[in-house]
């Protein structure tokens, strides 16, 4: 699984962000996309690696700016009440 972090430039409330999150979910399959306008940053988890150039377009296309983007390994962090060390 992969992390996707975008920086994205643009975004000024809830809609913008509900804006990017479609047109990422629209062009890629992916386990989970969230943006926050306040940060200005978009993350997205993955099964697989996206294609940068092809994530960068989508979200120009919907009139935002993209930055930078950082991709790394991502691996879900278990969280149980059970098991206190």
């Amino acid at each position: 699984m992969y992390k996707i972090t975008l920086d994205v430039d643009g975004m000024a409330c809830g809609m913008c962000e509900a804006h990017v999150n479609d047109a990422v979910r629209k062009a890629f399959q992916v386990k989970k996309v969230t943006s926050s306008h306040s940060k200005g940053r978009t993350e997205i988890i993955s099964e697989t690696e996206l294609d940068a150039d092809k994530l960068k377009a989508v979200i120009e296309a919907s009139g935002y700016d993209v930055l930078d983007m950082k991709t790394e390994p991502y691996e879900k962090k278990g969280f149980s009440l059970f098991h206190r060390g």
